[in-house]
């Protein structure tokens, strides 16, 4: 019984990372549309070479987020086949690596939720003032 309610634990938590990284992957359009708009204050100082530099970051991050995609699906798969297996040795294997994922995806998002924080702080400082229409 126990092991079932790990195993529906672990499956949960499955979920929510796919959550998360979907949620984050519609987020990075947005914001990888911001950076190639035309919004920002053009005579800014390095203002294209920071928004170059935002966009480099935010294709890695993308990339490092495909990679943990793939690992959750994989992950995943494996967890359906748990059940096949001796218990000790393939529970305690599992657990390890869901553990070793849950780092992973805990540190991503930190890392991307930083990256955001900053692309933000940037933008909202440089973004064309409106004029008023009277």
């Amino acid at each position: 019984m126990l092991r079932e309610r790990q195993i529906e634990i672990m499956h949960g938590e499955l979920q929510n990372w796919k959550s998360y990284l979907q949620f984050i992957e519609g987020e990075m359009a947005f914001i990888q549309g911001l950076l190639d708009s035309y919004v920002f204050e053009p005579c800014t100082p390095k203002l294209f070479e920071r928004l170059e530099t935002f966009k480099e970051h935010f294709n890695t991050s993308k990339r490092k987020r495909k990679s943990l995609s793939e690992t959750i699906k994989k992950h995943e798969n494996g967890l359906g086949g748990i059940f096949e297996c001796v218990r000790d040795e393939c529970d305690d294997h599992y657990y390890q690596k869901h553990q070793n994922l849950n780092k992973k995806i805990t540190d991503y998002i930190k890392a991307y939720i930083n990256l955001k924080k900053e692309v933000y702080d940037y933008a909202g400082s440089v973004l064309k003032k409106k004029k008023p229409s009277y």
